[in-house]
């Protein structure tokens, strides 16, 4: 029953050591590992950057203002821009806004929705709250301000807010598809490389990274000597470029062509928003440092030097970068910085992953099978469909538009809209989860979104110049997540509304008024609380059922990571004899739900573990029987081993699985040989578990755990609905098209919620049932 409280950092999954010395040590220099690997999936899209930015810059209305006063503004503004944005915004505030290690649109969404009532999530408990990711940052107990409670109070501001937040989730999965199609060159070439790129995915982030870091060290490394040589040997004067007044000076002469070729400006900063979107995958510091000590130093003396180059060669600008680079070593650079434009479309499909996998348990994105690729850094992940269609979308677009200028545009419009939902998540943060002042939440909004909004109204003029395409993909993609949210919450409304009334189950008596059978019945729900309409199809159809029976809810909550000590919530349905439970399964966003084989023996142990500990318990009375369904306890399954309630023996078993094995009936053994036949048998392990010789032990303690024994040796059984979800007949045609159509197009094309949840196949019992919602 213990509750220990997680590690806020999400790097390394072992325990640092305890000695502070070695500790600092050990921190340092994990971080420093960490920062490494960053370089190849975080910064490959922004050091890539100076390929393009004066190119596109100069391309359009400034092709009237090529001189080396422009050339000066140029660099100016890229420079305070890299300072403003990357290093201000998001080094130094928006990595301390973290969701116990989490980055990310989704990531604030979920602080403000623990801090404040705004989550659309219908099954959350107050059990909920007492998890200890929950209390990450300042204590929850906030002071309600009137803002607070006027959000709170209006679901359509609760629904605008999720809307905001998912069209942002939706451009970063754009910029997913963006960014490596305008790292291409040639064209062929390119489809030959992307194709490579999303090949290599499923060895995983850490594995890429270290593959990738050394050719964007290289490369970092070659952009900073070409930049310094080129500012010695062209112009050193571009030194006083760092002035503001250089900016003010470009603004005065370009007037509004200088406005519009900010849309070239700001792709200087792309990439920047991966910087905290693949936060689970790396740290804090660690991205801090290899910003703050390598990146931006690089990107400055390279932008420098090119604009130094350009003052004196402005026939240069449409081919600015190579063209500076010089001739001796112009080949090894040219196959480094291809080479680096492929590592650079690395951070976002990254990026791409976490959000998906954020989306689906917070109950937006259709389930997908995600595979966990690092025993170590727990956010490494790899989702297979995402990765395809990423990369069917990227090809797509590099063969349909053939012009890296045209999907500059796209890319710009992409990044800004995401800098600017941020921008709003963060203030929100800052007066909600940090408890700060209303008005130093406006004036960062304020001075943020002056920025970002300067730079968004000069790419929104790019629209029609392939523009268009992020905000087609985002509002595709949004459409997806929305129906997926509004079919999800329709069905649990439906399940809530039609739940099982515990009068009638207690009027049935212990034996429900059929024959119980020996075994386990699991039956799934999404329920939290009740009993799922489902069950009385069972008791009204069936002769006989199961003599144990369990509702299971597996459930997210608003947290990154539920650690295994509270993981289970155990609860009783009826009074004892009814052998009716219920376990509550919780995982964060970020928790991969791995098929271990040890789900079915947890469960049993917790649940002895609650028939122990309920049995100190004063008990409630008969006239309190909506008592017994809502009283829940926190069950630690750290190990099966240490159960204090039943002995435990493993035996190592080479079966595909052990449900069947002591089964007496001829048919399901035949079953089962058949199905061993087809499926190579596995070395799983085995635990039996006996009652300990207590003799102080309550009868009937004794008696319902000797019955859960007995249960769980006869064989276990999972059962869930097989649901159709259908519009009423006088619901809205918009609403028949997005139930009917959309939510059932999704639904039969996604993983079945069986697959998700790793049950076995032979031990499944699925019965239909329709939802008219």
């Amino acid at each position: 029953m213990s509750r220990l409280s997680m590690e806020p950092e999400s790097g390394l999954s072992t325990p640092p050591p305890r000695n502070p010395s070695s500790l600092s040590w050990v921190n340092l220099s994990r971080n420093l590992i960490l920062a490494y690997q960053s370089l190849g999936v975080v910064y490959g899209d922004l050091s890539t950057s100076p390929l393009y930015v004066y190119k596109s810059t100069f391309i359009g209305k400034l092709q009237n203002h090529q001189n080396e006063e422009a050339m000066f503004g140029a660099f100016s503004l890229i420079f305070w821009t890299l300072t403003l944005i990357p290093l201000l915004k998001y080094v130094f505030i928006l990595l301390s806004a973290d969701d116990n290690g989490e980055g990310g649109t989704l990531a604030l969404y979920s602080l403000l929705c623990r801090h404040a009532k705004f989550s659309l999530l219908p099954n959350q408990q107050a059990a909920d709250e007492e998890l200890s990711a929950y209390k990450y940052g300042p204590s929850a107990q906030s002071t309600s301000s009137p803002l607070k409670r006027f959000l709170e109070k209006h679901k359509r501001l609760r629904t605008a807010l999720l809307v905001v937040v998912l069209f942002g989730a939706s451009m970063v999965i754009g910029d997913g598809v963006l960014t490596p199609a305008i790292s291409g060159e040639v064209l062929l070439l390119a489809c030959v490389i992307l194709v490579g790129l999303f090949a290599l995915q499923h060895f995983g982030t850490h594995r890429v990274a270290f593959m990738f870091a050394p050719i964007v060290i290289i490369w970092l490394v070659s952009i900073f000597s070409i930049g310094l040589y080129n500012i010695i040997r062209w112009n050193p004067k571009i030194v006083r470029a760092i002035s503001p007044y250089y900016v003010i000076k470009f603004f005065e002469e370009t007037g509004k062509d200088g406005w519009i070729s900010l849309g070239g400006i700001l792709l200087s900063i792309t990439g920047t928003e991966a910087m905290f979107a693949d936060l689970g995958h790396f740290t804090a510091l660690s991205i801090r440092l290899a910003f703050a000590f390598v990146i931006y130093p690089c990107l400055v003396v390279q932008y420098m030097g090119q604009a130094a180059f350009l003052s004196r060669n402005l026939k240069s600008i449409p081919n600015s970068f190579y063209d500076s680079i010089p001739g001796p070593v112009f080949w090894p650079v040219f196959v480094i910085a291809t080479l680096a434009a492929i590592v650079g479309s690395q951070a976002v499909i990254t990026a791409t992953f976490s959000i998906i996998k954020q989306c689906h348990a917070l109950g937006c994105f259709p389930r997908v099978k995600v595979v966990h690729t690092s025993k170590h850094i727990y956010g490494q992940i790899y989702i297979p469909e995402i990765n395809w269609i990423l990369m069917i979308l990227t090809l797509a677009i590099t063969i349909g538009f053939q012009d890296t200028t045209l999907i500059g545009n796209a890319y710009g419009l992409a990044c800004m809209t995401v800098m600017f939902i941020t921008a709003f998540l963060m203030a929100l943060v800052i007066t909600f989860v940090w408890q700060k002042s209303v008005l130093i939440a406006a004036t960062f909004l304020l001075f943020f979104w002056f920025i970002d909004g300067v730079y968004l109204s000069a790419a929104l003029m790019k629209v029609p110049q392939g523009g268009w395409v992020p905000l087609v993909l985002s509002v595709i993609f949004m459409m997806v997540m929305y129906i997926w949210h509004y079919g999800t919450r329709k069905k649990y409304n439906f399940d809530l509304h039609n739940k099982v009334s515990l009068k009638w189950l207690l009027g049935l008596g212990p034996s429900l008024g059929i024959v119980r059978v020996p075994g386990i019945g699991l039956i799934y729900s999404e329920l939290a609380t009740g009993v799922p309409a489902i069950f009385s199809h069972f008791v009204t159809n069936l002769p006989a059922f199961h003599k144990v029976l369990v509702f299971v809810c597996v459930k997210s909550v608003p947290v990154p990571y539920v650690s295994p000590e509270e993981r289970f919530l155990i609860g009783r349905i009826c009074p004892r004899p009814y052998r009716m439970y219920r376990c509550i399964v919780r995982y964060g966003y970020k928790d991969i739900q791995r098929d271990d084989g040890d789900f079915e023996d947890q469960l049993i142990q917790s649940i002895a573990e609650f028939i122990q500990m309920e049995a100190g318990e004063p008990q409630p009375s008969g006239s309190e029987s909506s008592s017994y369904d809502g009283r829940m306890a926190v069950i630690s399954t750290r190990s099966i081993q240490s159960s204090t309630s039943l002995i435990v023996t493993e035996i190592e078993d080479f079966s595909a699985g052990n449900s069947i094995q002591s089964s007496k009936s001829l048919t399901l053994q035949s079953l089962r040989s058949a199905y061993d036949d087809e499926n190579q048998p596995v070395r799983r392990r085995h635990v039996r578990f006996q009652l300990p010789t207590n003799p102080g032990m309550d009868v009937l303690v004794r008696e319902e755990l000797m019955d859960l024994i007995q249960a769980k040796e006869a064989g276990v059984a999972y059962i869930m609905g097989h649901s159709y979800v259908k519009a009423r007949r006088n619901s809205s045609f918009l609403k028949k098209l997005v139930i009917d159509m959309g939510y059932s197009f999704l639904r039969k094309n996604c993983r079945g919620p069986a697959v998700a949840l790793s049950i076995p196949h032979i031990n499944l019992i699925e019965v239909g049932m329709i939802y008219y919602v």
